[in-house]
């Protein structure tokens, strides 16, 4: 078995249970007159998600969409397991393709974005990010950095890629904090609970951040390419509504979107 899937079965149950971002779109139709649509998608695609899916509401009257956001790392896990989900967005398409190799998943996987990586700090922090990038967090004021954690989480694989390319993670490992998903990292600088952190542009971008703080991007050839990917499982309840999902994000406004996010798009 994966060793991520092993070290990251019960703390994705877990997360399953109560950790992860719910959200729902019920539409008007009971809900056993047509199953709900489940989600489980890489925490980085949470505003952009969530924006989607008001227009797929509204093109799929009835429809009841339901996401939980978390670490891709511990849905494989999840998802290796039995987890009743029906379509899986991942932050690395190694994942779905592992899922395949499992049997699991219904017809090919599809690369939706690329995700890129920055450093965010609050506004009036005294570190120079917008001059100094990465460099900055060398400051004794950079107490503690939030990044996610790599041993399941693909930003946290590339930040932590990104500060050993620039000789920084010697140095600063001491100093890491780690959220159990990029969100969570996100949460932890946005909150106080650490100085700096190493997060996804896509939620950099989102209103809440861009109100409470600044980035500087990290260099592209600082971390692997961070191609994403997804997949719709073989178990999947209502596989007509997941394939319309499916082409909604792959279509012209799901690849709008996801550009105005912060993503590239596969080829870019």
């Amino acid at each position: 078995m994966n060793p991520i899937v092993k070290g990251a079965v019960l703390v994705g149950a877990l997360l399953v249970v109560g950790a992860g971002v719910v959200t729902g779109l019920r539409g008007t139709p009971p809900a056993e007159a047509r199953p709900p649509l489940t989600i489980a998608a890489a925490s980085d695609l949470k505003f952009a998600l969530d924006e989607l899916l008001q227009d797929f509401r509204a093109k799929n009257p009835g429809a009841d969409v339901r996401v939980t956001y978390g670490s891709s790392g511990n849905f494989l896990a999840q998802l290796s397991q039995g987890a009743p989900f029906d379509v899986f967005l991942s932050a690395d398409v190694t994942y779905p393709r592992e899922l395949v190799q499992q049997g699991l998943v219904e017809g090919d996987v599809f690369l939706y974005g690329v995700g890129r990586l920055v450093v965010w700090v609050p506004e009036g922090s005294p570190l120079p990010v917008d001059t100094q990038g990465l460099e900055a967090l060398r400051s004794p004021a950079a107490r503690r950095i939030a990044i996610a954690n790599p041993q399941h989480a693909p930003y946290g694989r590339a930040a932590q890629a990104a500060l050993e390319s620039q000789g920084l993670l010697p140095e600063l490992q001491e100093r890491l904090v780690l959220g159990e998903n990029i969100a969570q990292t996100a949460q932890f600088v946005q909150s106080g609970n650490a100085d700096a952190g190493l997060i996804a542009l896509a939620l950099a971008l989102a209103p809440a951040m861009k109100k409470a703080g600044h980035y500087v991007e990290v260099p592209l050839g600082a971390y692997p390419r961070m191609e994403q990917g997804g997949a719709l499982l073989k178990t999947a309840k209502d596989p007509a509504l997941a394939r319309r999902f499916r082409d909604t994000l792959l279509g012209a406004e799901g690849k709008a979107l996801l550009r105005r996010y912060g993503f590239f798009l596969p080829g870019e």
